[in-house]
């Protein structure tokens, strides 16, 4: 297999939601950004190129966060074809591949994705929203982590994190770790999601982060939120679409730049930037 086999190459603009962690709100980000998107006209494809912790419905396993963004596009779409690759152990994926006797090479994991990828260039979508799974240094497959599978697709990663204790390492972490590896960072969203949580260390961290990352953008701070179909004010005040860039690689030298922005009725403002 050559190296650019190894690339999922496309001409759709796109972001890579990742986090510092699991449980830190990704999905309702991903989610969160999908319901903005579309209603403001943008067409948007979203994959879970590998979701675990599913649920067995009849000979299928059902992914949670599959399903909230399918929710979050607001028409049917096949399940498969948002999440390709699904485990019913709530585990790291290379784990959960080898306790159920199941092989999962990164080369699998690439092709497999890369087939959702085609649903959606077929659809021809505007934009596409990938979810990662963990945090970026999650084992995928042997030797591999979600890095590597963001590395392939090679979208901005919007790096998600809790607004609590332990913030400004975990972030720090990740965004070091992504810069090392040639990734670009779209910038942070920092998301409230322990309810006892040090107000004072929510109401900080961003901040110091900020300070501490001058080139990159806190693009969001979420509040705590209970109906998860309820698009956040500082998700609304974000133009995603400009903050979406193409793969670098390519053929296309016209590549890195953004096609014209699809026809919407509605001025998004960018915030924090």
């Amino acid at each position: 297999m050559s190296d650019i086999d190894h690339f999922i190459i496309n001409d759709k603009p796109g972001l890579f939601v990742t986090g510092t962690d699991t449980e830190v709100g990704k999905t309702f980000v991903a989610s969160s950004i999908v319901r903005r998107l579309t209603a403001s006209g943008v067409k948007t494809g979203v994959i879970k190129p590998i979701a675990t912790g599913c649920e067995r419905r009849g000979e299928r396993l059902i992914s949670s966060d599959a399903s909230e963004l399918i929710e979050a596009l607001g028409r049917d779409v096949d399940h498969a074809c948002v999440a390709p690759i699904v485990f019913e152990r709530p585990l790291a994926p290379v784990t959960a591949a080898r306790l159920e006797g199941r092989e999962l090479t990164f080369e699998s994991i690439v092709e497999r994705t890369r087939e959702s990828f085609d649903y959606w260039i077929a659809e021809s979508v505007d934009m596409m929203i990938i979810e990662g799974i963990g945090g970026l240094l999650c084992p995928i497959a042997r030797g591999k982590t979600v890095a590597d599978l963001a590395i392939a697709i090679d979208y901005p990663l919007i790096v998600t994190a809790s607004r609590g204790l332990g913030t400004l390492n975990r972030t720090l972490l990740t965004v070091e770790a992504a810069l090392r590896r040639g990734l670009r960072v779209a910038g942070i969203v920092l998301n409230s999601v322990d309810p006892h949580a040090d107000r004072v260390c929510e109401r900080e961290n961003g901040i110091e982060l900020a300070e501490m990352l001058p080139g990159i953008a806190i693009l969001a701070e979420i509040p705590r939120v209970d109906d998860r179909t309820d698009v956040p004010s500082p998700i609304c005040a974000v133009d995603w679409y400009d903050r979406a860039r193409r793969s670098r690689v390519s053929t296309f030298e016209s590549r890195v730049d953004l096609p014209e922005r699809p026809p919407t009725d509605e001025a998004v403002e960018n915030h924090g930037v």
